[in-house]
C-alpha cells in the first residue's frame, strides 16, 4: 500500500504517486519540462504492466517500470512532448506499441496495434477501454478501466481534458466543436460522476467535479 492517500498531486524530479485498488496498481509520474504525466498500470495477479505514455526520461521510467513485465505502451496522442522516451522504453522492454491510427505517422516507432473507438487493450487480467476523443488531435483517444465492486470507473484522458477544460484546439473552431462533443457525449454522457480523472498534465480531477462547468466551456470556446 502506498504510505499515504493518493492524491494525483506529483511534481517533476519527484517521486511517483501510487494507487491501489482492487487488482490494480496505477503510479503517476511527473516527467520533462513539459511535466508530462506517464501513468504506470501493473495487474496484481499477475505483475504484468501497461504504460501510458513514455512522455519523456527513459530513466526515470525504466525505474518507475523496475521489474514488472512491461506489456504493452499505449500512447495517447501524436504530440512530441508524450512519446519522447516511446523508442528507448521499447528498445529496453520489447513491449507492444499501441495508439489510434490517425495520429501514428506523428510517432517515432512503427505501431504494433492501430485502436479505434470501442476496442479494449488488456494485460493481465485487466481490460481497457479505447475512447477515441477527436480535436486536440486526429487520433487522441483516452482509456477507461472498470474496477470491480467499489473500485469506481478510472479514466485516462491524455491532453482531451484536464481540470477547468478540454485540450487545446488551437482557437481553431472546428476542433474545438468536434472536441467537446466527444468529450460531452462519449465520457461525460456514458460514464458516471465519481469517475476519476487522470490527464496528461498536472493535477487529477472527476467528471463530478468537472459537470457543472460544459456550458460554460462550450460558451467560451476553448
Amino acid at each position: 500500500m502506498s504510505a499515504s492517500p493518493y492524491t494525483g498531486d506529483v511534481e517533476v524530479g519527484g517521486p511517483a504517486d501510487v494507487r491501489e485498488l482492487p487488482g490494480l496498481t496505477i503510479s503517476k509520474l511527473a516527467v520533462s519540462e513539459m511535466a508530462n504525466n506517464a501513468y504506470l498500470l501493473r495487474d496484481t495477479a499477475t505483475g504484468d504492466a501497461l504504460l501510458i505514455d513514455a512522455a519523456a526520461e527513459p530513466a526515470a521510467l525504466m525505474a518507475l517500470i523496475g521489474d514488472a513485465p512491461l506489456r504493452t505502451v499505449v500512447t495517447t496522442h501524436g504530440h512530441w512532448d508524450h512519446h519522447r522516451a516511446l523508442s528507448d522504453v521499447v528498445l529496453a522492454t520489447g513491449a507492444n506499441t499501441v495508439a489510434h491510427p490517425a495520429d501514428a505517422p506523428d510517432l517515432p516507432v512503427s505501431l504494433d496495434r492501430k485502436v479505434e473507438h470501442g476496442d479494449t487493450v488488456t494485460f493481465g487480467g485487466q481490460t481497457l477501454e479505447v475512447i477515441h476523443l477527436r480535436g486536440h488531435t486526429p487520433g487522441s483517444i483516452a482509456l477507461v478501466w472498470r474496477g470491480p465492486g467499489d473500485a469506481g470507473v478510472h479514466v485516462f484522458t491524455g491532453d482531451s481534458l484536464f481540470p477547468g477544460g478540454v485540450g487545446n484546439t488551437q482557437k481553431d473552431a472546428a476542433r474545438f466543436a468536434s472536441l467537446i462533443d466527444d468529450v460531452e457525449e462519449r465520457l461525460f454522457g456514458t460514464l458516471p460522476d465519481e469517475t476519476w480523472v487522470y490527464p496528461g498534465h498536472g493535477k487529477d480531477t472527476t467528471l463530478g467535479t468537472e459537470r457543472p462547468h460544459l456550458a460554460e466551456w462550450r460558451a467560451r470556446g476553448w
